[in-house]
């Protein structure tokens, strides 16, 4: 297997834009990835695209547009692992030595989605589904178990979300560059308790890009390549089958993975980006993914080792909570974020001295992430 390097990164700006195109979404953000990379578009040797809501074949439509053609090119559906899902499969394409250089993008319109402002009910056959096991309620459950078992309050999870927020207005990609206090937090709409209104991430329009290639390749373009020294992309199970709220199995088995493959412990992270749909779910991740021991995840949130300038900084772009949720662009822009830390290029929000970092996506269906995908990456400098 040959060390996969990182070689550019783009994105667009996420927000609310129905009047753009998906097409104008990707394409802005593989031209960016293409700029930073220092190379031209017919250097690709091959493709990965991926969004939920989408007209066939995705990668071809837009990459076009870029004069993108005639090579291998593939489509990728995962839910909101998905663009992290095609990061991994040009991962294996460049390790494997079946290609030395290629982009994976992500790209989704929320905003003009067929399910844009609009309560999508189970099928028949979701038992889950018919019993209430959706998005938020999922989540709500795990809550209030962490609020049984690990002594989490509201304040806890609105910590979370205020904590996103105070990054994001250090992101100008992000969508919402507001400040909220817990206060504010708490007292916004309830929507599934206790999740209220600024504890749930917006549906969000937005493309990210990432261009990996063979260290070989790499040498031609950069001295200080950012490689990727674990790519892992593993299942989960029925929802019914959990035997505990506060940890999502599946999750934690991918980091396991990750960190064996990378030769890295959890303690040697300098930065970590995970999906955060929701304020709560951050909390869980801390135990999943080992950066702090089974029941302590409140603990190191309230200690501050999560924030900027903490021992473990976790979600330093604003987390999906602030830079909004473009389904299958999150999975790619949340690598790219870990990128830019590892150059040294994350401006306000850098995290000193970054070495090692780890980017999460979660991906599962209205009836619960628990039968979904977990995909986990570690990039080294």
């Amino acid at each position: 297997m040959r060390n996969v390097c990182v070689l550019g990164i783009g994105q667009s700006v996420f927000g609310k834009f129905p009047e753009r195109s998906v097409a104008s979404l990707g394409c802005e953000a593989a031209i960016a990835a293409l700029r930073d990379a220092g190379i031209e578009p017919r250097q690709l040797q091959v493709a990965y695209a991926s969004r939920l809501y989408s007209e066939m074949i995705t990668a071809q439509t837009i990459l076009k547009d870029i004069g993108i053609v005639g090579i291998e090119m593939a489509n990728v559906e995962n839910a909101c692992a998905g663009g992290a899902t095609g990061v991994r499969q040009l991962w294996k394409d460049i390790a494997a030595g079946i290609a030395d250089v290629g982009l994976a993008l992500g790209v989704e319109s929320m905003t003009t989605s067929p399910v844009a402002g609009k309560l999508i009910p189970p099928s028949e056959d979701d038992l889950e589904g018919q019993l209430g096991m959706a998005m938020p309620s999922v989540f709500a459950l795990s809550a209030r178990r962490l609020m049984e078992t690990h002594g989490a309050t509201i304040e806890d999870f609105a910590l979370v979300s205020v904590k996103a927020h105070d990054s994001g207005l250090l992101n100008p990609n992000a969508q919402y560059r507001k400040k909220f206090t817990v206060e504010q937090v708490v007292n916004s709409r309830m929507i599934s308790d206790p999740i209220t209104l600024l504890q749930c991430c917006p549906n969000t329009d937005g493309a990210a890009a990432i261009i990996l290639c063979s260290e070989e390749f790499a040498r031609h373009y950069t001295a200080r390549p950012v490689r990727i020294t674990a790519s892992v992309v593993l299942s989960g199970d029925y929802f019914y089958k959990k035997d505990d709220l506060t940890s999502f199995t599946f999750g934690h088995r991918a980091a396991r993975r990750a960190y064996e493959m990378a030769g890295v412990d959890p303690l040697d992270l300098d930065l970590v980006e995970i999906h955060d749909a929701f304020a709560s779910e951050e909390i869980i991740h801390y135990e999943d993914l080992e950066l702090c021991p089974r029941g302590e995840g409140i603990a190191l949130l309230r200690s501050g080792a999560t924030s900027l300038g903490g021992r473990i900084p976790v979600n330093p772009s604003g987390g999906l909570l602030s830079l909004g949720h473009p389904l299958s662009a999150s999975g790619v822009r949340n690598i790219c974020e870990i990128t830019l830390h590892l150059r040294g290029q994350a401006g306000e929000r850098q995290t000193p001295n970054a070495k090692v970092g780890l980017a999460q996506m979660l991906g599962g269906s209205a009836a619960g992430l628990e039968s979904g995908a977990a995909a986990v990456h570690i990039l080294t400098t």
